[in-house]
């Protein structure tokens, strides 16, 4: 029978968790302190990516289902005023909107799962972040530059989007807005990525005991 220790867990239960970096990573998603080494964040941090992006494209592929829907009846209603195009692995539909029984495409349900898989990406990265940056002796706020930028996106999107849909001309400041906070976006992310590859420092710092030697 396994002995327990002061916290409750039994030995091999807890050498399990502390080796394990992905079980390590979910039980630790409200930590902000301490450190993680290379080793702990990255094959957690790899498994939440190709995770929030599976289940992220099935709820997007769901919520486009309904406008897609209408397109189709639309195409198949008003073949003179609709292109179909199918081949090998790609299908797509193009309508005339001016026509008056085209249907309004409304975007509001993508934008909705699109901007709840951002929240769960994020809550689900968030202290690990934090961490390696502090075993980088970085402070954990510096993981936050990416996320300004992607929510000033998920809010100029939609808007860029109903301003295309309208009769009036498109409003370029507010593509080229767009544009210009994606290019940051992507700047600080890759900046973070970089950051989150490098080699922590040696023995304790200002965030704690090096994870290396406990």
């Amino acid at each position: 029978m396994a002995r327990r220790n002061q916290y409750g867990y039994a030995g091999e239960q807890m050498e399990t968790v502390m080796t394990n970096p992905v079980l390590r990573g979910f039980k630790s998603l409200a930590r902000f302190s301490g450190r993680d080494t290379i080793g702990q964040f990255w094959p957690y941090a790899g498994v939440v990516f190709v995770g929030v992006l599976a289940l992220g494209g099935a709820a997007m592929a769901w919520a486009m289902q309904g406008m897609i829907a209408a397109m189709q009846t639309f195409a198949a209603e008003h073949p003179e005023a609709a292109t179909t195009q199918s081949s090998p692995g790609s299908y797509s539909i193009s309508i005339d909107a001016s026509h008056p029984d085209a249907p309004t495409l409304d975007f509001s349900a993508f934008f909705g799962v699109l901007a709840i898989v951002v929240v769960v990406a994020v809550v689900l990265l968030a202290a690990a972040v934090c961490r390696r940056l502090h075993d980088c002796n970085r402070p954990g706020f510096l993981g936050l530059a990416p996320v300004v930028f992607l929510v000033g996106g998920l809010s100029l999107f939609p808007m860029m989007m109903a301003d295309m849909a309208g009769e009036t001309e498109p409003n370029m400041g507010l593509f080229f807005g767009l544009f210009l906070n994606n290019i940051a976006y992507l700047g600080a992310l890759l900046a973070l990525i970089i950051q989150c590859t490098r080699k922590g420092t040696s023995g304790a710092n200002r965030y704690g005991a090096d994870p290396l030697e406990t």
